[in-house]
């Protein structure tokens, strides 16, 4: 596997573009990702019982097969009932018309306020243009990622190209925003993560299966505040124009996909609303690989938690706390916790008892904290499983913002 510098055009056979259309007042607002052949779909959704009018249309068609996918920012179309049905259905007949593909062929995608009704005309107006300056490489990737992001401060975009078993170049790419109302329990079969994947390489209807697993191991471990979206959705298309063999089950595939899709994690975590410090919790040592996830998540979700790390404040029973409320089974009297930042990694706890207690020892663990990255590593001493999360710190930006959102 190379990392590259590239974006959703990158995989041999994709176009996209980012266009202003007027939905937000200034910024890029309208995107589209075309495929030249169609694609194999695989898609994960939110799982809110209060799903965006996109996503429910995007559940009830359950196309396997894609080749465009068009997203606007600035208006999440959600909790805006039959209307909002109606505006989604025609998001996805425009751009199919402009194509010429089918309507169910076209992958639909909001975010933005929720509660206001999308002003159709612009839109119309916005897909008709990004289908005229569909094109590949790097300004076309930039103007996409730029499209999609609501809050964000940063594009996230990455790529890789991998060389399969059977000696096929493959390449893979990865767009997404997020940045607020973060904490994806995305499912293939039932402020928003939203996620696009494109990949030259080919890839069965089976392959969903394991396309779950690797969403619920990266970007389903990622929390910024909590707070599940209603228009949580990931597609991942495979055009298959490299003639490769059937990459399901090939494990460079596998590996690539997996990485970049931690990428993504990461890169949301880091650039949560108001952020000051990527938080990563790698646990270790649980019964069940769901205790593994639970623990991470709890830890990372945990206001406490996530002021204390903004205020580098060693007081790790606020992570105990956590830890406890998860729900998951440990082994106290055997359990470790390690706090990690930069260059120092501090034991703070080791068979369920403090390693220090004099005040020097309290710094040096407050200096550990203070980095722009920091890691909590957890031993539960109850098993074989292990499971790393991603978030950030709780800041006085993420209240104003926050508070400030719909104004």
């Amino acid at each position: 596997m190379n990392i590259i510098d590239g974006g959703v055009t990158t995989p041999d056979g994709f176009k996209a573009a980012g266009v202003h259309c007027g939905v937000k007042y200034r910024s890029l607002d309208l995107g589209i990702v075309y495929s030249e052949r169609p694609a194999n779909a695989f898609v994960g959704y939110t799982s809110n019982n209060v799903k965006a009018a996109p996503v429910q249309i995007m559940m009830n068609q359950n196309s396997p097969v894609l080749s465009a996918v068009v997203v606007n920012s600035g208006n999440a179309n959600a909790l805006t009932g039959r209307r909002g049905i109606e505006d989604a259905l025609s998001m996805q007949s425009t751009t199919a018309k402009e194509l010429d593909l089918e309507p169910e062929n076209v992958g639909v995608m909001s975010t933005g306020l929720i509660g206001r009704f999308m002003d159709m005309h612009k839109i119309r107006y916005g897909i008709s243009r990004a289908v005229k300056e569909l094109d590949s490489g790097r300004e076309a990737d930039a103007r996409m990622a730029e499209a999609i992001m609501t809050t964000d401060t940063m594009k996230k975009e990455f790529a890789v190209s991998v060389r399969l078993t059977d000696g096929t170049m493959v390449y893979i790419a990865a767009l997404a925003k997020g940045s607020g109302m973060i904490a994806p329990h995305m499912r293939v079969l039932h402020g928003t993560t939203l996620s696009i994947i494109t990949t030259d390489a080919k890839l069965s209807p089976a392959f969903g299966e394991k396309w779950q697993e690797i969403l619920d191991d990266t970007m389903n471990m990622v929390s910024v505040d909590g707070d599940q979206s209603t228009n949580d959705m990931a597609i991942l298309m495979a055009n298959g124009t490299s003639n490769s063999s059937f990459a399901d089950e090939d494990p460079e595939f596998v590996e690539a996909l997996t990485y970049l899709m931690t990428k993504l994690a990461k890169a949301i975590a880091v650039d949560g609303e108001g952020a000051t410090k990527l938080i990563e919790v790698e646990v270790t040592g649980a019964k069940t690989k769901d205790d593994a996830r639970n623990v991470a998540k709890t830890i990372i979700n945990s206001p406490l938690v996530k002021s204390a790390i903004f205020g580098s404040d060693p007081n790790y029973g606020r992570i105990m706390m956590a830890i406890g409320n998860s729900g998951s089974k440990f082994n106290i009297d055997e359990m470790r916790l390690i706090i990690k930042g930069g260059e120092m990694e501090v034991p703070i706890l080791d068979g369920g008892a403090p390693v220090f207690q004099e005040e020097r020892s309290v710094e040096v663990v407050r200096m550990a904290m203070d980095n722009k990255e920091v890691t909590i590593i957890v031993d539960l001493a109850a098993g074989e499983e292990s499971a790393t999360g991603w978030g950030c710190d709780l800041t006085y930006d993420y209240v104003r913002i926050n508070a400030e959102y719909a104004t």
